[in-house]
């Protein structure tokens, strides 16, 4: 009796196997062809799942088993959820199936009326901001502009403990004179495990201890002892250069928030934009009477 069942089930899965590569032989065809109907897998009611909508997930190497297993799991899952949506149309209350029309009509109209709104953006809006505008909102608005966290221009340098000629990188690294930058870099280049000047932008204090193998404690503190820092481990030593610094709490640097104001100014242009587009619209009607009240 178990025999029997084994055998039936190899049968039942050769049967399937066979299926499946007519059906993979038939899409090729069609695809060659382009004349060849697609190919019916499975239906429910008046749905109809077609091969062609069946995603190829399978790995290259894949055995016909696995393809038929997969295969199978991908139309047992669209039918159970397809037998369901059919039960529940079937015998869902006409007070949910308004509440669904309603909805479906009120997304649908908000999408038509986002993509205008775009539309009319992209056509209309002016996005330039030039610099007297981002500097005039700068000096206007001060007060909102105060620090979250202690920031600071600086360099890093992370070097192998036996790196040669460390007095020079550390001369180098304190220095303002380009050439000593450029000799800098290069040899941070050769020996350097990283080597990292935020693109000469300001950074969170938070974002450069990181790099560090212990952390800083008081950052305050720690900013107003400090122009230079070094500290080591068992296989590297660490190189802090401090070029500027700002505290929390302090008024941010103009070049530090200057992207943020950009945003915020072309936000206000795209709230303003919007609120004429509406009015003009709603005033038009009016004038033409699309618009009536009673």
């Amino acid at each position: 009796m178990v025999y029997w069942k084994k055998s039936e089930r190899i049968l039942t899965m050769n049967k399937t196997v066979i299926i499946l590569i007519l059906i993979i032989l038939l899409t090729a065809c069609k695809n060659r062809t382009d004349q060849i109907k697609r190919v019916a897998v499975a239906r429910v009611g008046d749905f109809v799942l077609y091969y062609d909508e069946i995603p190829k997930l399978l790995q290259k190497g894949s055995t016909p088993e696995d393809s038929t297993a997969f295969v199978q799991n991908y139309i047992n899952k669209w039918a159970k959820k397809e037998l369901i949506f059919l039960k529940a149309e079937q015998n869902l209350s006409p007070e949910f199936k308004n509440e669904i029309e309603k909805q479906m009509e009120e997304t649908r109209t908000n999408l038509v009326i986002y993509q205008y709104q775009r539309q009319m953006m992209l056509e209309k809006l002016d996005t330039t901001i030039t610099d007297d505008e981002i500097e005039s909102y700068y000096a206007t608005n001060e007060k909102n502009f105060n620090l979250n966290s202690n920031i600071v221009k600086a360099l890093f340098i992370k070097l192998p403990v036996e790196t040669p000629g460390l007095d020079k990188i550390r001369l180098w690294a304190r220095s303002n004179d380009q050439k000593d930058m450029q000799q800098l870099e290069t040899y941070c280049y050769q020996f350097a495990e990283k080597f990292d000047d935020f693109n000469e932008d300001w950074v969170t204090m938070d974002r450069l201890s990181i790099e560090l193998p212990q952390d800083i404690i008081n950052q305050e503190d720690f900013l107003r002892r400090y122009t230079w820092f070094e500290t080591s481990d068992s296989s590297s030593v660490y190189m802090i250069s401090i070029k500027d610094y700002r505290q929390r709490y302090s008024l941010a640097p103009f070049d530090y928030v200057r992207n943020d104001i950009k945003s915020i100014i072309l936000n206000s242009r795209r709230f303003e934009f919007l609120q004429s587009l509406e009015n003009g619209i709603y005033n038009e009607a009016l004038k033409e009477n699309t618009f009536k009240l009673y």
